[in-house]
């Protein structure tokens, strides 16, 4: 049963609508859960750079990022250091703070056991959380949701940011696709909204889902992205990814049941000109890390019950190409960010990128599996101990990157 609850204020945050939820069992609910899938493959390398391996630099005599001890280069063209042997981007030091604060863990040399370096099929196995394509076609993240009974009915208890919903939402619990808030404004045509409400209500006036879903379109129209500040939080990126993280925000905090939000970050695939501390490359690079350190700041409060974690499909060759690029490789990395991490650390093994550690044409290996990450998120953090549903024929290994 939704209600709708009045505006409140608290100390020196912005007003925000509220609905509450009613379960209708006593399942445990867990953390709200954001997944940030990079499409296209992101160069991990260059992202969080082991600036302790002399083979990184042979390997990329142009795209490698200076030591932080290089006095060579001006300060802000160095590797931000982490722990001697890795360090962040410099174009990623908008995460220092989580790291700092040991809410931010990385996994490196993480990824999946598919080695096609095809960007749809690895996507596609990714994202439903399989080996091949004999698997169950729903999605992992679709697969959780009907394993995981919380008692909640309401529309946007999972959502994809963006025009359509993403492949890992996929499954029998319905899920919403949500490019913005605002297209439940109407352009602010009052008159057609009072229709389209009018409407709506005749057509489930006997419908209690129905009456929820008006509710919350209720409260949808009283957010408006556009004005919305938290003192707590540094400005989002004006990107669409800054204004997907600020919606998550707002969504959450208004407390219309929001569970799942699936996010995308694409254009990662750069062959050609990648760029090392200007172009392509590095300015995803900040807005991803702006994007979530806004994310981190705004959500300070609610941190305790929330995880966000990094994905791209597979990362991109050890050594740099003929056209000041990367191609298709293999290991790539993940990150987790929530107040229950075991952070300020890298986890994983790190394989190596001399000579003879590099797998087939000279990629970074594999060596901890993105199920483990997501299974530890599952029955940890998420109250689903059902991970053998969620990953079918898959034995997860506890890497205890959660506490």
């Amino acid at each position: 049963m939704l209600q709708t609850l009045p505006l409140i204020q608290h100390p020196q945050k912005t007003w925000m609508p509220r609905l509450s939820f009613a379960p209708k069992n006593t399942a445990p609910r867990g953390d709200t859960l954001v997944v940030v899938f990079l499409r296209g493959a992101a160069d991990v390398l260059n992202m969080v750079v082991p600036h302790g391996e002399e083979a990184y630099y042979q390997l990329r005599p142009t795209l490698g990022i200076a030591r932080p001890d290089d006095s060579k280069k001006k300060k802000e063209e160095r590797v931000v250091d982490l722990d001697g042997f890795f360090g962040l981007h410099p174009n990623m030091s908008p995460l220092l703070d989580a790291w700092q604060t040991q809410q931010l863990a990385i996994i490196h040399a993480c990824g999946a056991p598919d080695e096609s370096r095809s960007h749809f099929k690895a996507m596609e196995l990714m994202e439903r959380g399989v080996d091949d394509e004999r698997g169950p076609a729903s999605g992992w993240i679709g697969r959780h949701l009907a394993t995981l009974n919380t008692g909640n009915s309401s529309p946007l208890r999972a959502v994809g940011m963006g025009t359509r919903p993403q492949r890992s939402l996929s499954g029998s619990v319905p899920v919403s696709a949500l490019r913005s808030i605002a297209d439940f404004h109407l352009g602010g045509d009052v008159r057609a909204l009072q229709q389209m409400r009018a409407a709506l209500s005749y057509v489930y006036q006997n419908d209690e889902l129905g009456q929820d879903t008006l509710s919350i379109m209720d409260t949808l129209q009283k957010l408006d992205p556009s004005t919305y500040h938290s003192p707590l939080s540094t400005n989002y990126p004006d990107t669409e990814f800054g204004l997907a993280l600020k919606q998550t925000a707002m969504l959450i905090k208004s407390e219309v049941g929001l569970e799942v939000s699936a996010i995308d970050l694409g254009g990662w695939d750069t062959h050609f000109t990648q760029g090392s501390m200007t172009g392509l490359m590095p300015n995803l690079m900040k807005d991803l890390a702006e994007g979530l350190a806004a994310f981190h700041a705004d959500m300070a409060d609610h941190m305790s019950k929330l995880t966000t974690v990094t994905m791209s499909e597979f990362g991109r060759r050890a050594y740099e190409n003929g056209s000041l690029g990367t191609d298709h490789g293999h290991g790539s990395m993940m990150m987790v960010l929530g107040g229950n991490v075991d952070g300020g650390k890298v986890h994983g093994q790190w394989p190596g990128l001399g000579e003879g550690q590099l797998i087939g044409p000279g990629d970074l290996a594999v060596t901890t599996d993105y199920r483990d990450v997501l299974s530890e998120v599952l029955s940890k953090r998420l109250n689903n101990p059902a991970t053998s549903d969620v990953f079918p024929e898959y034995q997860p290994v506890v890497r205890n990157i959660l506490t």
